[in-house]
């Protein structure tokens, strides 16, 4: 199975719920058009976690789905956590991204976090810097140029 994005989200503040769009525009070194978390000059311009992380959350019993972590890229087909920092994978095919970290320290527990006990975005979500942009847009083709998607 080919790696895809399932879904794109955005919100226009920092803490708020994110909303899907059927497109976006990825600025170099920037990050997404539109979206809170962009502003460039540093290395979590885009976060991603896979499908695959947000099932294990609903086995748990959550009902939560893309978009619920306050991801941007929802993908299915790749194990993200895997992907070492600077592996480059493109979107499209155009678009250039690279992996820069591997999940993150949650400051303050989540509300989901207090429902299931667990997150899965602190461990699986991975965050990438826009090498070179373009629209992306549900059900492109999530390519890995360099490193390991095992």
């Amino acid at each position: 199975m080919a790696a895809k994005i399932i879904s794109i989200n955005i919100s226009p503040k920092k803490g708020m719920r994110k909303k899907a769009v059927d497109t976006a525009v990825l600025k170099d070194n920037y990050g997404i058009e539109g979206d809170a978390h962009a502003s460039g000059k540093w290395h979590r311009q885009v976060s991603l976690l896979a499908l695959e992380s947000i099932r294990k959350m609903q086995a748990k019993g959550l009902k939560v789905g893309p978009g619920d972590f306050a991801e941007n890229i929802t993908t299915e087909g790749v194990e993200l956590p895997v992907l070492p920092i600077g592996t480059k994978m493109t979107i499209g095919e155009d678009i250039e991204l690279e992996v820069t970290q591997i999940g993150k320290l949650c400051h303050s527990r989540c509300a989901i976090y207090e429902q299931a006990g667990d997150c899965v975005m602190p461990r699986e979500g991975i965050f990438v810097k826009v090498l070179k942009g373009g629209t992306i847009k549900v059900g492109d083709e999530i390519t890995v140029v360099q490193g390991s998607s095992t």
